[in-house]
């Protein structure tokens, strides 16, 4: 029987004229007010707000929601993976219920704020935003920036009006709709993800959250401040191109 190594295989389908298996999911931005949500979002990254600087008593929180981490009981127990060997992960499981994990980033200090709830919500979310703004140096700030999507716990201005009238120094700041990508502490959830979550293996919820709040602790030890490096000026690029792919689209239409 002949052989056919998996490099040649990739080779002969590269060089087809039709590759339908090659494609990349994205989406126009639909915000009206994308450029300057954006642009307001980058300029705290950068330490200032409204064209001046952030003084040292000003801080500026990210903060989000990962959703549904299922708490997964295998048959057997996962093997690590070994020398010449893959992590062996036992395909069949139960289900031992599902938790929410709630985290708030400090762009500037690498603070970590984190607390597993048993459902995403307004409460939940006003519960992390309280560890926050009730412990030091928070708690007396001038201003404290909190950067959020705007996922239902924290969508529009009933939650500008909910938050900031319990909080005299708190200034909520929302993403453009489709921008959680601007997002910081999406970093910190990918890297939970990867080294705590993959796979979510756990005999009972309260296992689970207690790893995933163990690692913050640990996490926050060792952080420093992620290195940020999309500025205004790959935006305003970015939004040319966007623009000018639109036009296109428009004229072919």
């Amino acid at each position: 029987m002949a052989s056919v190594s998996g490099t040649t295989i990739w080779r002969w389908l590269s060089e087809d004229a039709i590759r339908p298996w090659t494609h990349r999911s994205w989406i126009f931005p639909r915000d009206p007010e994308f450029g300057p949500k954006a642009a307001r979002v980058l300029d705290l990254y950068a330490r200032t707000f409204e064209g001046r600087p952030l003084r040292a008593d000003e801080f500026v929180i990210s903060a989000d929601e990962k959703t549904s981490i299922q708490a997964r009981v295998r048959r057997h127990p996962t093997l690590p993976p070994g020398p010449g060997r893959a992590m062996r992960v036992e395909h069949e499981y139960e289900r031992a219920g599902a938790l929410a994990y709630l985290a708030a980033w400090d762009v500037h200090r690498a603070k970590l704020f984190g607390r597993c709830e048993s459902s995403t919500g307004s409460e939940p979310f006003d519960r992390l935003v309280a560890d926050v703004m009730t412990s030091e140096p928070y708690r007396r700030a001038r201003r404290v920036f909190w950067i959020v999507d705007n996922g239902s716990s924290h969508r529009g201005q009933p939650s500008i009006d909910r938050l900031e009238g319990a909080y005299r120094n708190l200034r909520l700041i929302h993403l453009p709709v489709h921008a959680s990508w601007l997002n910081q502490v999406e970093i910190y959830f990918g890297i939970l993800e990867r080294k705590v979550l993959t796979p979510p293996d756990a005999v009972s919820l309260e296992e689970l959250a207690s790893r995933i709040l163990a690692f913050g602790a640990r996490y926050e030890e060792l952080a420093r401040p992620f290195e940020w490096k999309f500025t205004r000026a790959d935006l305003n690029a970015l939004l040319e191109r966007l623009a000018a792919r639109h036009v296109a689209l428009a004229e072919a239409a």
